[in-house]
């Protein structure tokens, strides 16, 4: 059977920023809550935030759930908690059929459904992207298409270095190349981009990672980020370059999106009349429950 059993789990996050003084706060979007699907049930929620603000619940265009924090008092420090316990259930990444035209790739989405992947499948990279010993399939030399992405993600796994960095943004796709390393956000930009170079649609996610598994040692401890590709027949597939994987039941999606901007996990601003010290520190735990 594909699907046996389900893990219990439970997460613990927490994100502090402490200032040299008090400062005043925006409005800041929190995106960490679990996206609902077959394979995970959300069984507590707790969220809190320090100072005391006034939280509302929305969906954005994407569907993910944003918490907007409206702080009214001024602090020396900013606070996110959140507990969550979540039942997975098992599941297989390579468990799905495809559509006999994308079996092999390049293919061609049905035209109503490529209209709706129009955003996903447009490219933002301005030069052409060269992975050395990558020959992307081409219209006279096609490719079994889960073969290819599996490959690619190795590729990448095998070729850019992991390096953990909890602040800044993520780095452009040709960046990531020259450097040889990157973050996991580095890394998942740089596979959508190259997927939609190759007609793919793709997007990014962010969320957790249970790293249960050998395969899967890197990024331990922290939010986590990966890619998204749309397979006719399969829907939405997730692919980690950072550890050259498919996505199975240990990859806890949170927010989707078409630029790293769209799944920041806490985003918003703080002001003061002066530059002052500001230092930031998180922690995430996942528990076996």
């Amino acid at each position: 059977m594909p699907y046996v059993g389900f893990v219990k789990l439970g997460l613990r996050y927490r994100t502090t920023y402490r200032y040299g003084e008090p400062v005043g706060f925006s409005p800041h979007d929190v995106r960490l809550f679990p996206r609902s699907d077959r394979f995970s049930r959300v069984r507590r929620l707790d969220f809190a935030a320090t100072p005391k603000a006034t939280i509302r619940y929305s969906r954005d265009v994407f569907e993910n759930i944003v918490a907007s924090c409206f702080f009214p008092e001024r602090s020396k420090e900013l606070e996110f908690r959140l507990a969550i316990n979540l039942d997975l259930d098992v599941k297989d990444p390579f468990h799905f059929i495809l559509e006999s035209g994308a079996v092999e790739t390049p293919f061609e989405y049905d035209p109503a459904v490529a209209r709706l992947l129009a955003p996903y499948r447009e490219k933002q990279a301005k030069e052409r992207l060269v992975v050395p010993g990558w020959e992307p399939p081409t219209s006279r030399k096609r490719r079994d298409t889960v073969k290819t992405l599996v490959e690619l993600t190795r590729l990448l796994h095998d070729c850019i270095g992991y390096e953990r960095r909890e602040e800044g943004a993520a780095l452009l796709p040709a960046e990531t190349l020259r450097l040889g390393r990157g973050a996991c956000r580095d890394v998942a930009v740089l596979l959508a981009e190259m997927l939609r170079q190759m007609g793919f649609a793709a997007r990014l996610t962010s969320g957790y990672l249970r790293e249960s598994d050998a395969e899967t040692r890197r990024s331990e401890g922290s939010l986590h980020a990966w890619t998204e590709v749309f397979l006719p027949g399969a829907g939405w597939i997730g692919l980690d370059a950072t550890n050259g994987v498919l996505c199975n039941h240990n990859f806890i999606g949170a927010a989707v999106g078409l630029t790293p901007a769209d799944i920041t996990p806490i985003s918003g601003q703080y002001f003061h009349k002066k530059r002052i010290p500001a230092q930031m520190s998180s922690r995430l735990e996942l528990i076996n429950l």
